[in-house]
This record gives C-alpha cells, structure tokens and sequence, in this order.
C-alpha cells in the first residue's frame, strides 16, 4: 500500500480525519487534526528556542514538556534548553489540568498557532496539550538550511472519544518495558485507552496478597507486581492514556483453579 494511502486509513482508524486549505503541504501527520490552514514560511528550530509553559505548577504539563524538548532536540540534532523564560518563542498553555481520573468525556481539544516568529500550543486540559505537542514534533521539517516547523493554524479535538489498544497479556505476557514502549507508541498517534486484559485460562498476571497462589501457581512466574501496575497506570496518565483492566470470570478463569481447585465447580486437570 503507497504511504500516503496507508497513513490516510491509519488516520481514519485513529479517529480524525483532515480538512482545509493546503493540508497537503505538511509533513504527514497521523491522525490527520480536524482542521488546519497552511500559508508559507517557517519557524525556525535552534537553539535559541525558548519555552513558556503555563501554569507552571502543573507537573504533568512540566513532565510532558520535558519529555518532548528532550525528543525535539533529538529530532532537530542539538541539545535544547528544557527550561521555561518569560520570553519564550514556543508558549504551551492549558486551561487547566483536566480530570482527575481521565474519563472518555476529557477535553482533548487544542489549538495550535505556528508564525514565523511565535509558536503557540493552547488546550483546555493538560490532556489536550499532550496531543498538541505530539503534532508539533510530526510537524517537525528539516532541509539544507535547517530545520523549522510550517507556518500553520491548527484546531483539532478526536472524532471518537474512546481510541483503544487491547494488549491481552493474559494469554500472552508482555514485560513492562514492552508495555511503556507500546504507550509511547499509543501517545504518538493519540490513543487514549490501554485495554489490558489481565487474566485467561492462559495466566492470572496481578499480584494478589489476599490470594497470592492465583499468581504463584497460575501464571508460570509471569506477573505483575502491584507496584508494577502502579507503575503503568501512572506511566499511562502521563501520556493521556486511561487504563481499563480486564479480568475474566466466571468463564476464562482455569488458571484460577490451579492454586484454588476447591472454587471450581468441577474436577479439573
């Protein structure tokens, strides 16, 4: 399939899908912003970029924004100043901090407003700004003088408000750093649910105190710890990603039996 297909039914699957004037004149995004207005000129990436973050005291705005100067000054090949100035060439603003426990009704809307000389990225959430910020290094450009960000409006919010991975690490384990991996992937393209399916015939993968053979003697040593899992969720929660777990019952649950036979309702192997 040629590129420009794929990504234009990637964008489709991820929930968006573009309009307006020249959108064909920026680099590929995926998924497509809702609406975009494209006109000529750059913004120019060096290391006279300046940040402005507002408010300054919400720290996952600060972590997000830490992790993408590190990311563009990957990108761009030259370390980048993760602090904020008063002055800032690059100004990230959200309304507020959104939900505190990100329900499908979060506000993921923003806007994004690119000159040549002033960049702005503005969102009613923290959430909204963690999607601005992944479309602002999508629209990152490079040439032989340099590399620099289109001179765009963007305004963007998702078609559908659940956009979700299943990973069924109960059949099949995946070890934490996959699973941090795999979010970095999901933030990328904007989804914002991680379906983890945490029990099967297969393995029961949580740590259970109260029951601890579920996990000792069926799961074949492949779990997760509760610190562990403490771990994913708040890793998620960085990135805009609600997590929802799913453990099978009273079907799907053999593993189960191995360290509690007496819970069966029949002999089993």
């Amino acid at each position: 399939m040629p590129t420009y297909r794929m990504l234009a039914t990637l964008s489709a699957l991820t929930g968006l899908a573009g309009t307006g004037a020249r959108a064909q004149d920026l680099p590929p995004l995926m998924p497509m912003p809702a609406a975009t207005s494209v006109v000529d000129g750059r913004f120019r990436l060096d290391s006279t970029l300046r940040i402005q973050i507002a408010p300054s005291s919400d720290d996952r705005l600060q972590a997000a924004a830490a992790r993408f100067v590190e990311r563009l000054g990957t990108r761009v090949g030259q370390p980048l100043s993760p602090g904020a100035a008063p002055d800032g060439r690059l100004e990230i603003a959200a309304a507020g901090p959104g939900e505190k426990v990100q329900s499908p009704d979060e506000d993921e809307s923003y806007t994004l407003e690119i000159s040549p000389t002033q960049a702005r990225l503005a969102a009613p959430t923290t959430v909204g700004v963690l999607r601005g910020l992944e479309t602002l290094l999508q629209l990152v450009t490079g040439d032989r003088d340099g590399f620099y960000l289109p001179v765009v409006h963007i305004t963007d919010r998702p078609r559908f408000k659940w956009r979700g991975l299943l990973i069924d690490a109960g059949r099949h384990f995946m070890p934490v750093e996959m699973l941090r991996r795999t979010l970095d992937g999901m933030a990328l393209v904007k989804l914002n649910v991680l379906h983890w399916h945490l029990s099967d015939d297969q393995g029961f993968r949580v740590e259970s105190r109260r029951f601890p053979r579920l996990q000792e003697q069926g799961s074949d040593g492949k779990f997760y710890t509760q610190d562990e899992i403490r771990g994913i969720v708040s890793y998620a929660r960085a990135r805009g990603i609600r997590v929802i777990p799913e453990f099978d019952m009273p079907g799907h649950s053999t593993s189960w039996f191995v360290g509690y036979p007496q819970y069966a309702s029949a002999p089993g192997p």
